[in-house]
């Protein structure tokens, strides 16, 4: 049996997506638009991402919470306001049977888009 052919666009990866994800991932890639307006989406990594000149930002799904993909010195920022969420140095995840914290998510974004375009902070 073949394997699924891998989504070529953002709103197919979200189309594909489980469908108790698909609600999270378009409030997700709601609130990353509107903190980065003008950003070009697409897919690396086989994930959603959003761009300037540099990658801002990628998300994902997962069985049982979405991803957002930050910079290491965005989530050092928010750290105190992530304590509830699990989180990498470079991920937080939120899990899929809670509320999206937009406002959360909205300011991070925000930030990690002032790196970029202020300090032209690079991914990774």
């Amino acid at each position: 049996m073949a394997a699924p052919a891998k989504p070529q666009s953002v709103t197919e990866y979200i189309d594909d997506a489980a469908p108790e994800a698909r609600k999270r991932l378009r409030e997700m890639r709601a609130c990353l638009r509107k903190a980065a307006p003008g950003a070009e989406e697409s897919l690396k990594w086989g994930v959603p991402a959003f761009s300037y000149e540099r990658i801002l930002f990628t998300y994902a799904a997962f069985k049982k919470h979405v991803s957002l993909f930050p910079t290491p010195a965005v989530l050092k920022v928010f750290a105190k306001e992530l304590s509830g969420y699990k989180t990498s140095s470079s991920t937080v995840q939120f899990p899929l049977d809670k509320p999206l914290p937009v406002d959360l998510i909205h300011r991070i974004a925000l930030l990690r888009v002032k790196e970029c375009t202020e300090n032209d902070a690079k991914w990774m």
